[in-house]
């Protein structure tokens, strides 16, 4: 029966089998050495991690996009985090990226690729939405659905957070995230 259920759930696009429904509190530093976890983020509405890249020509596409959401949620008790697991981007490369890019969010290094082997991330950029307390998946996929900003024509990120801040449940909660793929240690 438990199965079953199971599968009714993925066949109805509820869940992935490949996405987990919730990750555990995790610290890791930023290119400045500081140390933030996801329990700091408990009284946001949502917390959004973005798995990008410095090197990436795909996720280097969406850098204006995500300096947007930062800008247009941050006021909105969205907390923002990138996360960078490529085994080759040092912390310096990732400061310089995210100095020249004029990043407001945090970018935190996953040495090992540790968290994006708990979240099964294979992408640059690819998204989830925790929520703050639970540490629930509320969704994974991608910022939209077009790497050229001219042709996007669903929003699916700003759509989930919208939803959030309305109280309401995120009604598309996974899309296929595209891009670079994180280049793990092994």
């Amino acid at each position: 029966m438990k199965k079953l259920f199971l599968s009714l759930l993925i066949t109805a696009g509820v869940i992935s089998a490949g996405t987990p429904s919730s990750v555990e509190n995790f610290s890791l530093n930023d290119y400045n050495g500081k140390t933030i976890s996801l329990t700091d983020y408990k009284e946001a509405k949502a917390i959004v991690l973005m798995f990008i890249s410095t090197q990436c020509p795909v996720s280097n596409a969406y850098n204006e996009r995500m300096a947007s959401l930062y800008n247009d949620y941050t006021g909105k008790d969205i907390a923002i985090l990138g996360i960078n697991s490529n085994k080759a981007e040092t912390t310096e490369d990732i400061k310089e990226h995210a100095q020249e890019q004029k990043f407001g969010f945090p970018i935190l290094k996953d040495i090992n690729n540790v968290i994006a082997d708990k979240l099964q991330a294979n992408h640059t950029p690819e998204i989830f939405i925790i929520h703050p307390t639970s540490f629930a998946v509320l969704y994974h996929g991608r910022i939209d659905d077009s790497q050229r900003e001219a042709k996007v024509q669903s929003k699916d990120l700003r759509a989930a957070l919208d939803e959030i801040i309305a109280g309401k449940q995120v009604s598309n909660k996974e899309t296929k995230a595209f891009g670079c793929s994180i280049k793990r240690v092994n």
